[in-house]
């Protein structure tokens, strides 16, 4: 478990359209590593590789960094609460740096669409993705864009007992582009604005 101090220095920024975050939702430790839940965090892996960046500050309920993009202010996090508690980290580093709700983006995972498939949506409900429920809950707004990246479900098995499964190596070949891809529409967001990158990356269902 990860313990965090109550007490935030207050934040002296200002509001600001000129700061984005991009959230990776999944569970911290190494017995959720490749798991279909932990999707969001792949996907940050990503960005760091294209961004030439680590997550090296460990504050806010999360892990997190701050890199300069295209003359914009960009934090990507990984919240650290585990799953259903997301949003205390996206609400306590949005908070403290002022970032605008319309300018945060979480990526996650979805059982509901097939692996590797992406949907990107401007705001809307959490559906059924607990994560999601804690972040609107904290946020006490819909209004922010979203990526979900699927991962498919098969048979009977149980919701929780799926997404807390590996990938296997076949599953992970095959989702490993569609990781690249979120990587990409999440940084097409800042560069074209959501409504431009919807229509560059979502795709339609096979």
């Amino acid at each position: 478990m990860f313990n965090f101090g109550k007490k935030t220095t207050k934040s002296t920024a200002k509001v600001s359209d000129n700061r984005y975050l991009i959230v990776g939702l999944g569970n911290p430790g190494s017995q959720y590593a490749n798991t279909r839940h932990n999707v969001g965090y792949m996907v940050i892996d990503c960005l760091m590789d294209k961004l030439h960046c680590s997550l090296n500050l460990k504050k806010f309920n999360g892990i997190y960094t701050k890199v300069n993009y295209n003359d914009k202010e960009l934090y990507l996090l990984e919240p650290l609460t585990y799953m259903n508690l997301s949003g205390q980290a996206v609400r306590d580093l949005a908070g403290y740096f002022k970032i605008p709700t319309a300018n945060i983006i979480i990526i996650y995972d979805d059982m509901d669409l097939d692996l590797g498939r992406l949907r990107m949506r401007m705001k809307g409900s959490a559906g059924s993705h607990n994560g999601m429920k804690s972040i609107i809950t904290c946020l006490s707004s819909e209004d922010f864009p979203r990526i979900r990246v699927g991962i498919g479900r098969r048979g009977q098995i149980d919701a929780k007992d799926y997404v807390l499964g590996k990938f296997s190596q076949e599953d992970r070949q095959a989702l490993n582009p569609a990781l690249e891809k979120a990587a990409d529409a999440a940084l097409e967001i800042l560069d074209s604005g959501v409504e431009k990158a919807m229509n560059k990356y979502n795709e339609s269902r096979k």
